[in-house]
């Protein structure tokens, strides 16, 4: 039988071939861009059948999938396949969300309305233009990679926004919401017919106002055991009000001094190293639940104990200037220090960097491991002061392209 992933997420393939080979069953992936994968194609792509299909063509995705012998359950583990993936899922029978749910979750302004009406919110959406609630956040109601966001702190700072929205393309609508002040984290969790267990929290460190890039995180943060035990009743409420019955969950919330508030919430495993921190940390292949929620089976992780596994800390790489990277430097030292780091390229030389402000300007991100996450972050830290993104600037980065 065969398990086929619409797009994915960069990292993970190969635990994910791990996942399909211990379940019996071969692994193909749709992609409409196999260079997002490299770094996972290059050590696992035996593995594997790639197929290279438009995916953005829903029509030509159903035909591959249905030329695909012995098809058994398909994966869309991104938020912009997800809706595409449980459309398809359902056109040919095979298990997977209710497209209707998968709408409203991919809806950032349908989900703040929902847990607003449900009291796990102070606010519901707000109107970008006419708001007077400061600060403020102005986000595409179906951005991804924190794109399109705009955090203003007065009414001058949201006409700017204004402006700059007109000309950004967005994948949904423009849609506000107040700026939650706190410490961010995000809760990853499994959900199997409606029953959530949180698996852990992560921090996430973010660059200063008002761009606030993601930078830095580490698995699994040490709260105090009643503290970890009420944000898995909380995270369990906003799951169900959200509409998120099965699988995986990214929830990123803020801790105020009003308790934890909701920023976003990702139905699917977490981007970039955090399915790989949550293998380590749980001791456990996290992606057998990817599987066998694909096969319409209630994955093991959702039972049973996990722990014993070694925390993470990851630090991204970003360069000071827009231009072109030519490679890194200080990569080789890596071997001599502490916390066992890795180096996990999420660029290749040539590529222009523009996007200073958001995920897209990332290069690359080192991952150490540690006895805690804050001691792993340390770790991680220290690895990533060392590596320097070399970029060429000075020239039209259009004629580049």
């Amino acid at each position: 039988m065969t398990l086929v992933l619409l797009e994915a997420l960069t990292f993970g393939l190969g635990r994910l071939a791990d996942a399909a080979e211990d379940a019996g069953h071969d692994l193909v992936l749709l992609t409409g861009n196999r260079s997002i994968y490299t770094h996972e194609l290059s050590r696992h792509g035996d593995r594997l059948r790639v197929v290279d299909v438009d995916t953005t063509d829903v029509a030509e995705c159903e035909r591959a999938l249905r030329s695909t012998p012995d098809l058994a359950g398909l994966i869309s583990s991104t938020d912009t396949w997800a809706l595409p993936g449980a459309d398809l899922a359902r056109r040919l029978g095979l298990p997977g969300p209710d497209p209707a749910a998968i709408r409203v979750l991919r809806d950032k302004a349908a989900v703040r309305a929902e847990l607003h009406a449900h009291g796990l919110s102070r606010s519901g959406p707000l109107d970008p233009a006419s708001t007077g609630v400061f600060p403020l956040v102005l986000k595409d109601s179906a951005g991804t990679s924190s794109r399109a966001v705009w955090l203003a702190r007065s009414p001058a700072e949201r006409d700017a926004a204004l402006l700059e929205a007109a000309v950004t393309p967005l994948k949904g609508r423009l849609v506000a919401e107040p700026y939650f002040q706190g410490p961010l984290y995000s809760a990853e969790t499994i959900t199997w017919q409606g029953r959530t267990r949180l698996l852990g929290v992560l921090s996430r460190g973010l660059s200063p106002e008002p761009a606030r890039r993601e930078e830095t995180s580490a698995f699994p943060v040490a709260f105090p055991e009643p503290d970890l035990a009420g944000l898995g009743d909380w995270i369990s409420r906003v799951l169900a009000a959200a509409g998120h019955e099965r699988g995986f969950a990214h929830t990123e919330f803020v801790l105020t001094t009003h308790g934890p508030e909701v920023v976003e919430v990702n139905a699917r495993i977490g981007g970039a190293l955090v399915g790989e921190a949550l293998c380590r940390a749980l001791g456990v292949n996290a992606y057998d639940a990817m599987v066998q929620i694909a096969l319409g089976a209630r994955p093991d992780l959702l039972d049973g104990a996990t722990g014993g596994g070694t925390a993470t800390g990851f630090v991204a790489l970003y360069p000071r200037e827009a231009g072109v990277l030519e490679g890194w430097t200080g990569l080789e030292r890596l071997a001599d220090l502490p916390g066992n780091p890795e180096w996990y390229p999420t660029a290749r030389p040539g590529d222009v960097l523009e996007h200073l402000a958001d995920q897209r300007s990332c290069t690359g991100i080192v991952l150490a491991e540690g006895p805690t996450a804050e001691l792993a972050l340390h770790r991680a830290l220290a690895a990533a002061g060392g590596i320097t993104p070399l970029v060429r600037v000075g020239e039209r980065l259009d004629a580049v392209v």
